[in-house]
């Protein structure tokens, strides 16, 4: 028996004097008031999800959704959006010792209260040809947003800057950074913005709760919520086969390739203008630069941000100097084809790095510091990860022997 259904009563004994609870005196009219129960039809559980084991070259990373063309906001640019009102608490109430995420939260917060606090942060970043988010970093105007958002929404070198009370601005390019899909830009002529609060995008967990606040197809201040499905994703973006836009709509410039390492999967809605846009926490606090979809379909998929750990690392290099440096190894690699994963070792580059730590063409890479390699393209993305001059264990199979060495990685010219 259901113990959240009524039990089953019986017909009354009429030799039984009745109203057992109250003796032989049944209640009076409106002392006891009579309630009915409604039996609602329970929906069957919807089917379970299957599970994508991990992101396979077949899936189409489309970084250029960020771009939502022109032509899709018509009326509807400048419309304040909020898709997530629900009064339940962002961060867990289960009596579980709550993550370091939330530490720095005094209380719990609900989805409005995270959003209300962060929409000022997040901006609309419009162009000739294209728009997409970005994130405020300082009152004076610097903003955070995507290498392809700039691309895109720069054709013909002007930009607008759309503030969350509905005020403008011109923006130029203060640097951008291809490898990792980031830039910066500056709002001309601004003051007393409210900036992002940064979070530590290490301390997240699988099943953290997160909001991705941006501008998918022109709806500025958009709010959708999720979780952290996965971490430590690598991803390809650009060199894909080209979104098919309908006839007559501007086609979205395709980026060069880039290879990111240590991205955030999530499940919260991101679409085309969402890409530059924040990713955080149940404190409010940003997590991610949100950047690209995986989808077997235009227009939905699996959500990918950059982690603000790297986002911060790079964007105070471009404040500073304009550009980054990067770190490098000197190996080229491909995907191992046996039995054991990793990256096989094509060539390596006289003088570099893997050439003095001893590295030679063949070796089959299985792990850099504590990450597993299972691909090349984790190699490219891990060692993106790291700064010039920065010590890492890398873990190889020579002649079917495992083998550890220290390579202290330099700046890539």
């Amino acid at each position: 028996m259901n113990a959240n259904e009524p039990r089953e009563q019986g017909p009354e004994r009429r030799d039984s004097g009745g109203w057992s609870q109250f003796g032989a005196t049944p209640p009076i009219a409106g002392g006891f008031p009579r309630r009915e129960t409604i039996v609602m039809e329970v929906p069957p559980p919807p089917p379970a999800q299957p599970k994508q084991a991990r992101f396979t070259v077949g899936q189409k990373v489309i970084a250029g959704l960020a771009m939502a063309a022109m032509a899709v906001v018509g009326g509807v640019v400048g419309a304040a959006v909020a898709t997530s009102f629900q009064p339940e608490p962002v961060a867990s109430s289960a009596p579980v010792t709550p993550g370091p995420v939330f530490k720095s939260a005094s209380d719990q917060l609900t989805v409005a209260e995270v959003a209300a606090k962060v929409q000022p942060t997040v901006v609309m970043i419009k162009g000739q040809t294209g728009e997409g988010s970005g994130v405020v970093l300082s009152e004076d105007g610097m903003i955070l947003t995507n290498n392809h958002v700039v691309v895109g929404a720069g054709q013909g070198g002007q930009m607008t800057v759309k503030f969350s009370d509905g005020k403008t601005a011109r923006a130029t390019i203060v640097g951008t950074d291809p490898a990792t899909d980031l830039a910066v830009i500056k709002a001309e002529g601004v003051s007393g913005l409210v900036k992002a609060t940064l979070g530590d995008s290490d301390k997240l967990r699988v099943g953290d709760p997160v909001l991705a606040i941006g501008s998918p197809l022109g709806l500025d201040g958009s709010v959708t919520a999720g979780i952290v499905s996965a971490l430590d994703r690598t991803l390809n973006l650009g060199n894909q086969e080209r979104r098919q836009l309908p006839p007559g709509w501007p086609q979205a410039n395709e980026s060069m390739p880039t290879t990111i390492g240590g991205a955030i999967q999530t499940d919260a809605s991101i679409n085309p203008g969402n890409s530059g846009g924040a990713l955080v926490n149940a404190a409010g606090e940003l997590v991610g630069i949100n950047t690209a979809i995986a989808s077997e379909a235009a227009g939905g998929g699996v959500g990918f941000a950059i982690p603000v750990n790297t986002a911060k690392q790079v964007s105070e290099q471009l404040i500073s100097s304009g550009k980054v440096t990067h770190a490098w190894l000197g190996v080229s690699v491909t995907d191992a084809t046996g039995d054991v994963p990793g990256a096989l070792i094509r060539e390596v580059t006289p003088g570099s790095p893997a050439d003095k730590a001893g590295l030679q063409q063949g070796d089959l890479i299985t792990k850099i510091g504590d990450k597993m390699v299972d691909g090349g393209d984790t190699v490219v993305g891990q060692v993106r990860g790291f700064k010039p001059g920065q010590e890492v264990k890398i873990t190889y199979m020579r002649d079917g022997d495992s083998h550890e060495v220290n390579v202290t990685l330099a700046e890539n010219a």
